[in-house]
């Protein structure tokens, strides 16, 4: 159960972030060039207090959005947020704030690398698989996929963690998609450096050629029918570390609600993925492999 401390600590976080974004937001902002001033109508509920809302869901305390708006934001925390709206107008004043919120976790949220990191994938189904056929909502962007648990239909999140259990960055793509995949690691990348951790499934001489490259070493670990080969004993025991990004898989799942087969709309979906990730990072229990230990900023490898 969350407290309502916890709740404070979350508000004056994200309403003082709301508040700077919005203030240079109007620095840049331009002028209409036909001269008609457009109209900026404030809703009842802030920026701030709607992304709070948004976030405190995925604590887990509530697996239905609706009763909990209802019943806990609308009583229990009335003198909190007095001038909430109904049920339906916040589902529509939910999309104001996704830009907000996906520049919180890049800017505030999210964390550094560090030198050691950890990158995984999990399924984000969207419904169960012997009604992907009949689903509207999602058609043409959901895919069929298969992973360690069976096939899936909807998404693949591929995300990336550091030692402290921090996530890094991530990237949203369809279930079909192999994690070894250009296209993700272009995404990935950006935000590494020095050694990343990873299982048997992305095994590629290409990608680890191409990493390589750019100052990254890919670590993972030899399948059966492969030849056996030297490691690092710093190495092997830095895969057995992996527990980290696969304790953060769970509590996006189980706990920050990540997974349900309710959403009505795509903006529903990204909006839910999104509070999910920024709730993970407010979490106190972050799993951690190392403590004190971090390797300088740096794009130069260290080979023996």
């Amino acid at each position: 159960m969350i407290t309502q401390d916890k709740i404070t600590d979350i508000f004056c976080t994200v309403d003082e972030f709301s508040k700077k974004f919005d203030m240079e937001i109007a620095k840049g902002e331009l002028i209409s060039s036909n001269g008609i001033r457009r109209r900026h109508r404030n809703a009842s509920l802030s920026d701030g207090e709607i992304m709070t809302i948004l976030i405190v869901f995925h604590f887990g305390t509530f697996a239905n959005f609706k009763h909990y708006y209802l019943h806990y934001i609308r009583v229990h925390l009335h003198q909190d947020f007095p001038d909430a709206v109904s049920y339906n107008r916040f589902v529509e004043l939910e999309s104001r704030v996704f830009f907000k919120l996906m520049f919180f976790l890049k800017l505030y949220a999210f964390g550094r690398c560090s030198g050691i990191s950890f990158v995984d994938s999990t399924m984000i189904p969207v419904c169960h698989n012997l009604r992907r056929y009949a689903n509207k909502v999602f058609k043409g962007m959901a895919t069929d996929g298969k992973g360690t648990m069976g096939w899936c239909h909807g998404f693949k999140l591929h995300f990336t963690c550091n030692d402290r259990g921090e996530i890094i960055t991530f990237c949203l793509t369809g279930a079909n998609v192999d994690d070894r995949s250009p296209e993700v690691w272009n995404v990935l990348a950006k935000e590494l450096y020095g050694r990343v951790f990873a299982d048997r499934g992305y095994i590629s001489p290409r990608l680890f050629e191409d990493l390589f490259k750019d100052g990254i070493h890919l670590v993972t670990g030899i399948r059966v029918n492969m030849k056996n080969r030297l490691m690092p004993f710093w190495d092997k025991i830095m895969l057995r570390k992996r527990f980290v990004i696969e304790c953060i898989n769970d509590m996006l799942k189980n706990t920050a609600k990540l997974v349900h087969s309710r959403h009505r709309s795509i903006n529903n979906f990204l909006m839910n993925l999104v509070a999910a990730l920024a709730a993970y990072c407010f979490y106190d229990n972050k799993p951690e492999a190392l403590q004190g230990y971090t390797i300088e900023h740096t794009k130069q490898l260290i080979l023996f």
